[in-house]
């Protein structure tokens, strides 16, 4: 077995866990909804979950030729979530307009009063505003995700070129 991907992998599962578990942490016990786009930046880190673990158990089995293009396949997701989570941050500080779908409510229909009932009832969590900036360096949850995506990028890249090292 590989150790170095086998330990790159291993962290990019679990660094992956945790910032999903972070995030959905926010959502249901800091109460923080999160936006469409925001809920978007979450696939890669839900896909990081079994495949880097079938991606581990190949490294593990000796492999690692299907390891590495598993690992190569995150990291272009990461690198992908990053540039995601910069167009929203930049959306979040005005460099820029943010996506017409984040801003805009549900569809209504039917009667006036219906639709009030409906408006009452929405709650719209837009994509262009922070709805949390860490207090030190001032970032967003995109911010944030921007950093992490990137890291996870680059661990991912380093697992996936450790396991073709092995062939």
């Amino acid at each position: 077995m590989d150790r170095d991907a086998y330990n790159y992998g291993g962290t990019l599962l679990f660094a992956a866990f945790a910032i999903i578990g972070v995030a959905l942490a926010f959502e249901h016990v800091g109460g923080y909804a999160p936006c469409p786009l925001c809920l978007v930046q979450r696939y890669a880190y839900y896909a990081t979950l079994p495949l880097a673990f079938l991606a581990l158990v190949l490294v593990s089995a000796q492999n690692a030729k299907p390891a590495a293009l598993i690992f190569l396949f995150l990291s272009l997701a990461f690198l992908a979530n990053s540039g995601l989570g910069f167009y929203q941050s930049g959306a979040e500080w005005g460099w820029w307009p943010g996506p017409q779908s984040c801003a805009a409510g549900q569809a209504m229909s039917g009667t006036a009063d219906s639709m009030l009932a409906d408006l009452a009832g929405t709650t719209i969590v837009r994509c262009d505003e922070a709805a949390w900036r860490d207090p030190v360096l001032g970032l967003s949850f995109a911010g944030w995700n921007v950093v992490a995506s990137f890291a996870l990028f680059v661990v991912g890249l380093k697992a996936a070129f450790a396991a073709a090292d092995r062939n």
